[in-house]
């Protein structure tokens, strides 16, 4: 079984985050929570399509 919805620190393990304070300003920058009632969760789809959205290029140049 697949588990789609995560609760926020299973979110931040996938992410690869620790700080609630980085969750929270994806949160903010429009990474969608799912509110039911006071259980709060986070689906997986949602997180790779909001770090796909985000994603920059860079140029060898711009890293130095």
């Amino acid at each position: 079984m697949t588990i789609e919805y995560l609760g926020f620190k299973e979110a931040m393990d996938y992410l690869g985050i620790k700080s609630h304070k980085t969750l929270n300003k994806y949160i903010a920058e429009g990474l969608p929570v799912i509110e039911v009632s006071k259980s709060k969760k986070i689906s997986k789809t949602a997180i790779d399509k909001f770090m796909k959205d985000h994603e920059v290029i860079t140029t060898s140049q711009e890293n130095i």
